[in-house]
This record gives C-alpha cells, sequence and structure tokens, in this order.
C-alpha cells in the first residue's frame, strides 16, 4: 500500500492526515507489516511550486528517509519508492542512497522509478525537463550497475561516465528490483526494456489488459526472459459497510465480495494488487488493514 501521512494531495489523503506525523506513520507500517502485506510505499517531490499547491500540497516525505525510518521498527514488509524521480539526482549519489537503505534493512528495498512531472522541480536542480525520459532510461541503465553486486561499479553514456570509484555497503542481494511506473507509451516500454516490475498510473480495469498485452510484447521483442512483476492500483476500499460517505468510487462490502472483485485483476496478468483505504483516522485505518489481512487476502490465492 501507499503510505499516508507521507503525501497530503488533496487528491488522496484523508481528512485526519492533516494532524498526523511519524508515530502515525509508523503506526501503520507496523500494521502492514502485522498484516502480511508485500510492501509500503512513499512517494518523491523534492519541491512543490506555488500554482500546484493547492492541488497537491507541499508536504511530501524523502523517501529514502522515510524508508530507513520505517525499515528500523519493521521486520518483513518490503520499502517501495513509488516513484523516486531517480532524474534528479547523480545516480552514484542515489545509489549510495538507496544500497545503504537495501543493507540496513536486510534487502527489503524495491527501488520504484519514475520520469516525473513538475518542470518547475528540474529546473530548480539544473535538470532539463524535456528530456527527462532519455534521462531517466540512462539513468536505469546506470542504477543497475551501481546497485548491482559490483564494489567499483561502471557505465559509460552521455550524461554519467564513472569508472574505479567504490561504492560500500553494498546491497544485501546481488539485485535490487527496479519497478517503473506510468502508463504513457514511453514508461510502458521502459518498464518492459529495463525494468523488473510495472506500475501503472491511473489505468482503469478495462484499460489493463491491452496495457499488459503491449508490456509482453515489447519485452518479448527486446529479447528479455526474466519475469516482470506487474502491479495495479485499484479503487480506494473500505473493508464491510462504513457508517459514513466514502465516495461512489469506492469498493465496498463483505471480504468474499471484495475478494472477488479484486481477484479479477489477476486473470488480467497482475502480481500484486495496490489498495488505498478509505479511512476517518489512524485507528480505523489500521482496523481495516488488519480486516483486509485477515479477512480479505486470504480469500485471493
Amino acid at each position: 500500500m501507499q503510505l499516508p501521512v507521507q503525501a497530503r494531495s488533496v487528491v488522496f489523503a484523508e481528512a485526519w492526515e492533516a494532524g498526523a506525523g511519524a508515530a502515525d506513520l509508523v503506526a501503520v507500517a507496523r500494521a502492514a507489516d502485522r498484516a502480511g502485506f508485500a510492501y509500503v510505499a512513499c512517494c518523491d517531490h523534492v519541491a512543490i511550486p506555488r500554482r500546484l499547491a493547492d492541488a497537491m500540497g507541499t508536504t511530501w516525505y524523502d523517501p529514502v528517509a522515510t524508508l530507513a525510518h520505517l525499515a528500523a521498527v519493521t521486520e518483513r514488509v518490503r520499502l517501495l519508492s513509488h516513484v523516486a524521480v531517480v532524474g534528479l539526482r547523480h545516480p552514484l549519489l542515489t545509489a549510495k542512497q538507496y544500497a545503504t537503505l537495501d543493507h540496513l534493512s536486510g534487502g527489503r528495498l524495491i527501488l520504484g522509478v519514475g520520469a516525473g512531472h513538475v518542470p518547475e522541480e528540474f529546473a530548480a536542480l539544473g535538470v532539463d525537463f524535456a528530456r527527462r525520459g532519455p534521462l531517466l532510461d540512462e539513468t536505469v541503465d546506470a542504477l543497475r550497475a551501481a546497485l548491482g553486486p559490483e564494489e567499483y561499479p561502471e557505465h559509460h553514456g552521455p550524461a554519467y561516465d564513472f569508472a574505479d570509484l567504490g561504492q560500500r555497503p553494498r546491497p544485501a542481494g546481488q539485485r535490487v528490483p527496479i519497478w517503473v511506473g506510468g502508463s504513457s507509451p514511453a514508461a510502458v516500454r521502459r518498464a518492459a526494456t529495463r525494468g523488473d516490475g510495472w506500475l501503472p498510473q491511473g489505468d482503469p480495469r478495462d484499460r489493463l489488459p491491452a496495457r499488459i498485452a503491449e508490456l509482453t510484447r515489447l519485452r518479448e521483442g527486446a529479447g528479455v526472459e526474466e519475469p516482470i512483476t506487474v502491479g495495479a492500483i485499484t479503487e480506494p476500499l473500505y473493508v464491510g459497510e462504513p457508517s459514513w460517505h466514502v465516495g461512489r468510487r469506492t469498493l465496498t462490502g463483505e471480504p468474499a465480495a471484495l475478494a472477488d472483485s479484486l481477484r479479477a485483476y489477476a486473470a488480467m496478468g497482475v502480481h500484486q494488487i495496490q489498495v488505498r483505504f478509505r479511512s476517518r483516522s489512524r485507528s480505523e485505518l489500521t482496523d481495516q488493514m488488519a480486516a483486509f489481512g485477515a479477512q480479505v487476502a486470504p480469500l485471493l490465492g
């Protein structure tokens, strides 16, 4: 699940998050750990321009600091950046931060990456927004090397060139999974040819089968044999019947009905489902998470 509190866009934040802080974030991450969730996720924005602040807000926690903090208070749940705008930073800097996070968490990192969409962030950091796509392609290639097993990674490209520079600690395993976010044609191509996973962005259910078929076609055409993990963002969800208005697009009902609805994703080739719970308080959210883990998840198979 995407964590609350750490990102407070008016598009998805609940009212209670405005007054929440670190203790609430820790409580939710621990609830995810107990309930058997696959991962908790944190977004990435460096700075929000005034023109977007009314919609996006300006509260966006740093993913490395946040996920490292949560790694120390959880044991099993994986830690996903959803998504890190890695083109804003030199890949050796990104590798240093995320390799350390993976090392300290015992190999629980999933590095989700995306191209970004806020031109002012790029301008402030001296990065060409218009070339963010090609830059991300190269950055992913550079990160493959820098987050691999070699102490002295090597990459030679038009934007970045490095060799004979050692970095320790190394990630805990031989490979940090890189999941690519986005549903544009370029993002789907990038996920197919460079990613270990794909994180769709806002695709409704009826569009997912065609997207996944295109992803598969592109991956086979590129000769990539390793399987790819396909995630999906569901409608907002509430286990049971809420006593308050949760919006017409929220899935509600008994566990069996919710499981039937979510199981339809598997038939499309989706491997992991990301849910967003509707709640009026932190305690209601963690209760929803526990109910989902105990009552709905076992029915999904």
